[in-house]
C-alpha cells in the first residue's frame, strides 16, 4: 500500500509499506478520506504536540482523521462487519482504566493516539481496534465523516458542556476549520454568533458558515466591539479556537458575569489574571479537547437532523500521491481544511 511519512525537515515521503492486517479485536479499513490537521504540522516540524517516544521519529503513519470502509475484520470483533462505513475515533486507550471505561480513552494514562503513536488513516488502509469505529449513517459521506470527527466532535462537545442555545451570543475567536465548524455547529443549536479573526479572507468564510457579525482583531480592539455588539454586557460564551494568547485573552475579557468560556486551541503558555479575568467574574471556563466515543451517535445524529453543512469547511481535496504538496499548501496556510480523497 502507499502511505505517508514524514522524515524530518518538513519533508514528505509516499512510500510502499505492507499491507496490514487485522488482530483479534481490530478491524481493517480501506481508507476513502483523511483529513489534515493543524496539529499534523507538529509531526511536520519534527515537534509533535502528543504522543510518546515513537511520535515525530519519521515511522509512523500520520492522519487522525480518517474514515473507510471495513473490508475485514479480527478475531471476537462483533460491533462492526465488513462492508460498514466508519469514521475513526483517534484515541486508543487501555480500556481498564476509570476513564476509558466512561468512554473518555484520550484522558487514559496509557492511551496512544491515532497518527501520531500507532499508524494512522495517511495509507490506502490502516487497522484499528474495533471499538475506535464510528459508524457513518447513510446522510454522511467519507469526507463529511472525517471531517467530523475532530473538528465537528470537539466543538459539539464543548458546546454541549456550555449549554450553547437560542438564548446564546457565542464569540467565536479563531475562524480557521476548528473555528468554522464551532461556528457551523453553534449555528445550529440555534445562537447568534460573532465570529473573530485577523484575516479578512477567514471571516468572509465565516459569514458563508452563517456568523452573524463580523469582527477584525487586527483593525479594532474584540474587546470593545463585542461589548458594543452585547448592550455592553459581554458575550454570553467565547470559545478560542487560536490557541493565541491575545484570543485566549479577550476571550475571557469579552464574556459577561457568570457566562463561559472554552479554550480548544492548543498553547504552551498563556499569562491570564485570575482574578480580575474569572474569578471575581464567576465565569465557567472549560479545556476543551476532542470528544467521549459514547457522544459519536448523538453527534452524527445532530448533524443529519440539522442539515449541518460540514462540507462547507472542506476547501481543498489531494490523491495521497500530492501529499508533499498538500501539507506545503497547508503549512503556508494557503489551505484550510484540506483532505486526501480515494477513488
Amino acid at each position: 500500500m502507499k502511505a505517508v511519512l514524514f522524515p524530518g525537515e518538513k519533508r514528505v515521503d509516499v512510500v510502499d509499506r505492507p499491507d496490514p492486517r487485522p488482530g483479534p479485536g481490530e478491524v481493517l479499513i480501506r481508507t476513502r478520506a483523511s483529513a489534515i490537521c493543524r496539529s499534523d504540522m507538529s509531526l511536520y516540524y519534527g515537534n509533535p504536540i502528543v504522543g510518546g517516544a515513537t511520535a515525530g521519529k519519521g515511522l509512523v503513519i500520520p492522519g487522525h482523521e480518517p474514515a473507510g470502509e471495513v473490508i475485514e475484520v479480527g478475531a471476537s470483533v462483533t460491533s462492526v462487519a465488513t462492508g460498514h462505513r466508519v469514521a475513526v475515533h483517534l484515541a486508543i486507550g487501555d480500556g481498564t482504566c476509570p476513564y476509558c471505561l466512561q468512554g473518555y480513552e484520550f484522558l487514559c494514562p496509557n492511551w496512544k493516539c491515532l497518527g501520531f503513536d500507532v499508524d494512522g488513516g495517511d495509507a490506502d488502509f490502516l487497522v484499528v481496534p474495533a471499538r475506535n469505529c464510528l459508524r457513518l449513517p447513510d446522510e454522511i459521506g467519507y469526507e463529511v465523516g472525517a471531517v467530523m470527527t475532530d473538528m465537528v466532535g470537539t466543538q459539539y462537545d464543548a458546546q454541549r458542556r456550555l449549554n450553547v442555545s437560542g438564548a446564546t451570543t457565542v464569540a467565536m475567536f479563531g475562524l480557521g476549520p476548528m473555528g468554522g465548524a464551532g461556528i457551523l455547529v453553534a449555528k445550529a443549536r440555534g445562537a447568534r454568533v460573532i465570529a473573530v479573526d485577523v484575516l479578512d479572507s477567514r471571516l468572509e468564510l465565516a459569514s458563508e458558515l452563517g456568523a452573524d457579525e463580523l469582527v477584525n482583531s487586527k483593525r479594532e480592539d474584540p474587546v470593545a466591539r463585542l461589548r458594543a455588539l452585547t448592550d455592553g454586557a459581554g458575550v454570553d460564551v467565547a470559545i478560542d479556537s487560536s490557541g493565541n494568547p491575545a484570543g485566549q485573552n479577550a476571550a475571557l475579557d469579552a464574556t459577561r458575569k457568570c457566562g463561559s468560556v472554552a479554550f480548544i486551541g492548543e498553547s504552551r503558555e498563556t499569562t491570564i489574571s485570575p482574578s480580575d479575568q474569572f474569578i471575581r467574574k464567576l465565569l465557567t471556563v472549560i479545556g476543551a479537547w476532542y470528544f467521549p466515543v459514547w457522544e459519536w451517535p448523538e453527534i452524527a445524529r445532530f448533524v443529519v437532523e440539522r442539515q449541518v453543512p460540514v462540507e462547507k469547511l472542506i476547501t481543498h481535496r489531494f490523491p495521497l500521491g500530492e501529499a508533499s504538496e498538500a501539507f506545503r499548501l497547508f503549512d503556508q496556510r494557503l489551505t484550510e481544511k484540506a483532505v486526501f480523497v480515494w477513488e
